[in-house]
């Protein structure tokens, strides 16, 4: 293989230990070699990155290895050319038998110019993909509570549903308050519950709030209430910083609001996902293909497989 890097290190990383192998010397003749183990902790990462910059090493290449790797990157990233190599493009390498074997075969791959690296976007845009798809989590979680409301009330007998056609709605929630204090139902009462749009007559809705609730009852839907009423005030929180994240990226969300169907929030998660510099994709199609939504055929033996899920199996 010719040679491309005068000084590169390839790193084999774990939770608890990260070998790295250094590669160094003229272009023309075989490289010298030197291997050493560093632990995962900041001290450890600190020290691994002296030792690098002792040998001048340019270009450092590490693989995916599931969440290990970014505490290395995050220390590296200032002071190295990095690569992160997709782990599948060289694990069935024969000859890799020992973690030191791994670390120098990446290095010899990365000293050639074998290796491609994955996208890993900017520090700020990896803190806003953390908080983008919080929120999508914060959402589900939301969404399940309210499921686990509405198998509670139907458990009482309550048919809340059948008269108000959003139970989380103004008067939904009204009405879910008071049953949760225990108060009485009554068309009187509900006067100052209901909103006028809403189509069924007062009677009908008494009617259905007519159910068998018990003190059990009340108080499991005051633990899933008060957990919605959290999760509320954290996404709030979490938009807050969303829209801090997104202050340097103004143009480029206002643009991408442009297109139909796309939101701030929406636009929010394409910028976490993709970044805003698109010079990083070769064409059109990888940033498709990034994005999970490329179209392809999955197809073998008459047999359709599953296609991955866009965006959120990325880094």
């Amino acid at each position: 293989m010719e040679a491309m890097i005068e000084r590169c290190a390839g790193l084999d990383v774990h939770q608890e230990t990260v070998v790295a192998c250094v590669l160094f010397g003229s272009l023309d003749k075989k490289p010298s070699k030197e291997i050493q183990t560093f632990p995962t902790t900041t001290r450890g990462l600190l020290a691994l990155s002296d030792w690098l910059s002792s040998y001048k090493v340019t270009d450092v290449v590490m693989e995916s290895t599931g969440v290990y790797w970014k505490p290395i990157w995050n220390v590296l990233e200032n002071d190295f050319q990095l690569i992160l190599a997709n782990a599948q493009h060289v694990k069935n390498v024969p000859g890799r038998k020992t973690d030191v074997k791994d670390a120098e075969w990446l290095a010899k791959l990365l000293r050639s110019g074998l290796i491609e690296s994955n996208f890993v976007p900017p520090e700020d845009i990896r803190d806003l993909r953390d908080l983008t798809r919080y929120r999508k989590k914060l959402i589900y979680s939301r969404t399940a509570e309210r499921n686990r409301i509405h198998k509670i009330l139907q458990d009482a007998n309550i048919k809340l549903t059948t008269v108000v056609s959003d139970i989380f709605g103004a008067t939904g929630c009204r009405i879910l308050e008071a049953l949760i204090n225990g108060e009485k139902m009554e068309v009187q009462k509900l006067q100052q519950m209901v909103d006028p749009r809403i189509k069924a007559n007062l009677e009908a809705i008494v009617e259905a709030l007519n159910g068998r609730i018990r003190k059990h009852h009340r108080d499991m839907l005051r633990f899933h209430w008060e957990h919605i009423a959290y999760i509320d005030e954290t996404i709030d929180k979490v938009v807050e910083q969303i829209d801090q994240l997104l202050i340097p990226y103004q143009k480029e969300w206002e643009l991408l609001e442009t297109i139909p169907g796309v939101n701030k929030t929406a636009a929010a998660t394409f910028i976490a996902e993709m970044g805003v510099d698109m010079s990083v994709f070769k064409t059109s199609k990888n940033v498709a293909s990034w994005a999970g939504v490329s179209p392809g055929n999955y197809e073998s033996a008459g047999k359709k497989k599953r296609v991955k899920q866009p965006m959120e199996t990325k880094l």
